[in-house]
C-alpha cells in the first residue's frame, strides 16, 4: 500500500549518468534529481548508488550533499537510505548530544513490527558499533525508560487465535491498575500493552470499554504523564491501527503555525513503501484534509515538489 514502487523499465546505469549530468559543472539540476530519486523504489536507489560509484567513482550520497542544501537535500539523503538504516540513524540522532528527543524514540519504537526491530538493533550495531538498548537506556529513566526497553525486545506474541478469556482477565488489570487503584500500577500497563499480540489487544480495548466504561485512551490520559503517557498512548494508537497513527503524526507535523519538517520528511520517506496510500485515507478520513493540499499549502520549491511525488496524488 505504498505510492513508491519499482520502476519499470528500470535501468541504473542510465539513471547514474543521469544524476552525474543533473550534478556536473555549474549549477544544479534538482528537477532531475528529484523526478529519478521518487519515482524508484529504495532498492532500487541503491543499484544507482552503486552503477554511480562503479561509472564515476564517486558517492552519490556525498554528491547530493555537496549539490543540494536545507529541507530538499535532507529528504534526497533520506531516500537514499535503506530502512532499517534509516530508522537506525534517526535513533542515533534522537539519542546523541544533550537532551533526548522523545518523539523520535516513541514513534519508531511503537510503530515497528518486531522483524523491523530486530533488524533495526542489527543495523545500529553494525553501523555504530554500539547497543541500541544501551544508548536508549542510558538516555531515559522510569517507566518510560521500561516501556521502551520491552518494545526495543520486539517479543509481541505473534498473531494467532484469540483466547477469550485471557482477553477478560487482560482487561480486568488494567482497569483495576487503572482506575479502580489509587495511583496508578504502570508496570501491569507496560507489560499487558508491550508483550500481547496486536489481534488480542484489539479485543482487550473492546472487553476494557465494556468493563469500566471508558476507552483505554481516557485512562492512559487520566493514570500517567509525560513521554511514558505519549509512549502507551502511541502504542495503543499503533495497535488500532498504524495508519491512522501516522495520519494523525503528519497532521500535527503540518498543522497551525510552523511546520516540523523532520517529522515531516521522517513520516514520508519511512512510509512511502508501506502504506502512505492507507494514511491518506486515514488523514482525509479523520481530519477532512488531503494529504497533498496540506503539503502544498506548508511547504514551497523543489522540497515541496519532492514530497508532492512521494505524496502521489490527492484524495
Amino acid at each position: 500500500r505504498g505510492t513508491v514502487t519499482a520502476f519499470s523499465p528500470f535501468d541504473a546505469r542510465a539513471d547514474a549518468e543521469a544524476l552525474r549530468k543533473a550534478m556536473k559543472g555549474m549549477g544544479t539540476d534538482e528537477e532531475t534529481i528529484l523526478k529519478i530519486l521518487t519515482s524508484r523504489n529504495n532498492a532500487q536507489r541503491q543499484e544507482i548508488a552503486s552503477a554511480f560509484k562503479t561509472l564515476f567513482g564517486r558517492d552519490l550520497v556525498d554528491d547530493l550533499k555537496s549539490e543540494l542544501t536545507g529541507k530538499f537535500e535532507t529528504l534526497m539523503v533520506s531516500l537514499m537510505r535503506p530502512a532499517c538504516i534509516f530508522d537506525a540513524h534517526a535513533l542515533k540522532h534522537a539519542i546523541k548530544g544533550a537532551g533526548t528527543n522523545e518523539k523520535v524514540l516513541t514513534e519508531i519504537l511503537a510503530s515497528r513490527t518486531p522483524a523491523e526491530m530486530q533488524n533495526i538493533k542489527q543495523v545500529y550495531l553494525q553501523e555504530y558499533e554500539a547497543n541500541l538498548e544501551d544508548k536508549i537506556t542510558g538516555e531515559t529513566s522510569g517507566y518510560f525508560q521500561r516501556l521502551l526497553v520491552v518494545l526495543l525486545q520486539a517479543n509481541r506474541d505473534p498473531d494467532g487465535s484469540v483466547n477469550e478469556g485471557l482477553v477478560e482477565q487482560d482487561a480486568q488489570v488494567l482497569f483495576r491498575a487503572g482506575e479502580l487503584k489509587w495511583g496508578t500500577d504502570e508496570e501491569k500497563f507496560i507489560t499487558i500493552l508491550g508483550t500481547r499480540s496486536v489481534s488480542h489487544l484489539r479485543r482487550v480495548f473492546d472487553k476494557y470499554m465494556t468493563i469500566s466504561g471508558f476507552q483505554i485512551e481516557e485512562t492512559i490520559d487520566r493514570e500517567t504523564s509525560g513521554d511514558l503517557e505519549k509512549l502507551l498512548l502511541a502504542v495503543v494508537k499503533c495497535i488500532r491501527s498504524v495508519p491512522a497513527y501516522f495520519a494523525e503524526t503528519l497532521y500535527h507535523s503540518m498543522k497551525g503555525a510552523g511546520t516540523d519538517d523532520d517529522t515531516l520528511i521522517r513520516v514520508m520517506v519511512s512510509r512511502s513503501e508501506i502504506d502512505l496510500f492507507d494514511i491518506r485515507q486515514e488523514l482525509r478520513k479523520n481530519f477532512a484534509k488531503s494529504l497533498h493540499q496540506m503539503i502544498q499549502k506548508d511547504t514551497s520549491g523543489d522540497y515541496r515538489k519532492a514530497l508532492l511525488l512521494l505524496c502521489g496524488g490527492d484524495d
